[in-house]
């Protein structure tokens, strides 16, 4: 074999910092070494992987082409060592979650995976659709748990439960208490919603098709707790998932507002990476969300 694992490395962390400096601390090596792991991977193979200009280094189409290959390869490589040196523990697993999904439905699910195996250990990044895609694609993530769909090339999207966007306001708002809403007061209400780039968002659009242009979106906020707080204050009528919205209704501190003529009906999905090695702890974590919706309609 002509390379090395080591030169893999180097050429992934490369990729991905566009910078030899920065690569080579990433690994705990000297940029000289780096420098020199990384242009002996190119002259054994006679080839160029980057495009050089200055101090920044660019994957050209040949290294674009081999970095989902050697991802995976190196992925395996670490879970063959995992497996050698702690019986096949399920070690570190890198999981995105979009905000809804990550506070309200993922912490359970990675305390169970964390109890099962004492050593496991689960690094959850919560961020919007937009965002854990991105990083799902450049293999910065494990796996992500998404409430939109997405179309990316390099992905695989699998179906994981279905939701129910829900229109709420406060209870002394002039809309509460009506049997339905129409598209008239739909029109008429001052809107709190998730910023662009929210799978949250994306469905609240689709389900709102021909309304958009009229819609008075009054604030576009990041955060679930942030909107329900602005409307219970009663600045306007919220949409977002019926899993966010329990408590408060249960509390009476907001109420639901049901539009029967809308399809608020949407898909959660895993994310996972088409050429990215599914390891064992991706396996299982993906167990324990299916176990998670057992019991559900």
């Amino acid at each position: 074999m002509k390379y090395t694992l080591r030169q893999l490395e180097v050429f992934l962390a490369t990729a991905f910092h566009e910078n030899l400096t920065r690569a080579a601390a990433s690994l705990s090596m000297s940029q000289s070494a780096a420098s020199s792991a990384l242009k002996d991977l190119e002259s054994q193979f006679d080839v160029q992987l980057f495009d050089r200009v200055g101090k920044r280094l660019q994957l050209n189409e040949l290294g674009e082409s081999i970095r989902p290959r050697a991802e995976a390869l190196l992925e395996q490589a670490r879970g063959l060592e995992s497996a050698l040196a702690r019986h096949q523990e399920f070690g570190h697993l890198r999981v995105g979650a979009t905000l809804s999904i990550g506070n309200y439905l993922a912490v359970e699910i990675m305390a169970r995976y964390m109890g099962e195996q004492a050593g496991a250990r689960v690094e959850l990044e919560v961020a919007n659709t937009e965002a854990i895609v991105r990083k799902v694609a450049n293999f910065e993530l494990d796996l992500g748990l998404i409430e939109g769909e997405s179309r990316h090339p390099d992905l695989e999207m699998i179906h994981w439960r279905d939701d129910e966007l829900v229109v709420f306001c406060a209870p002394d708002h002039p809309l509460a208490g009506k049997p339905w809403l129409t598209d008239d007061d739909l029109l008429s209400a001052a809107w709190i919603v998730r910023e662009p780039g929210s799978g949250t968002r994306q469905h609240f659009e689709w389900a709102m098709h021909g309304l958009l242009p009229e819609l008075n979106i009054k604030l576009e906020l990041q955060h679930t707790e942030a909107i329900k707080r602005a409307v219970e204050a009663g600045l306007g009528v919220g949409c977002l998932s019926e899993i966010t919205l329990v408590d408060a209704f249960k509390r009476g501190r907001l109420v639901p507002l049901p539009v029967p003529h809308r399809d608020f009906h949407r898909r959660f999905y895993f994310a996972l990476h088409r050429q990215k090695f599914r390891s064992a702890g991706v396996e299982r974590w993906l167990a324990l969300c299916r176990e998670s919706t057992e019991g559900l309609a």
